[in-house]
């Protein structure tokens, strides 16, 4: 069993590693047509399995076809990663789509939606209010 801190070190320079593969290694056009980032790398703790974590930009067919290409893609990204990281074995890799980025933007904007209404609410709750001040008057 690795360390925690050699396992963290081990995920750190996968995640570099396959980030210069996205950019100039993987000659597959699936994984071209949308913008794709390494979010994350999950690394086991005896180093022989790795989940990467990407993030794609684009729509749904293009999402659904840049993973087919990353999927297809996995037998050269592990046998680049066994050349470029010396490690005893080289991981298993699967890669994973994450959306957190996605639903993060949702949530922003929901909660932006909620104050802006809050805002207007508390303007009419104090027009309301002057109006009647108003009347009593």
């Amino acid at each position: 069993m690795a360390t925690g801190r050699r396992v963290s070190r081990v995920a750190s320079l996968i995640k570099q590693e396959i980030s210069q593969m996205l950019l100039h290694g993987i000659k597959d056009n699936r994984v071209g047509i949308g913008m794709v980032s390494v979010t994350d790398v999950d690394v086991s703790g005896d180093l022989q399995h790795a989940k990467i974590f990407v993030s794609i930009y684009g729509s749904d067919e293009v999402r659904s076809q840049t993973m087919a290409g990353l999927r297809s893609a996995t037998g050269y990204v592990r046998s680049e990663l066994g050349h470029r990281i010396r490690l005893r074995r080289t991981p298993e890799v699967i890669f994973i789509e994450d959306r957190s980025l996605e639903r993060g933007t949702e949530i922003i904007s929901l909660l932006n939606q909620i104050s802006q209404e809050r805002q207007q609410q508390e303007t009419e709750d104090i027009a309301d209010s002057e109006s009647q001040a108003e009347t009593i008057e």
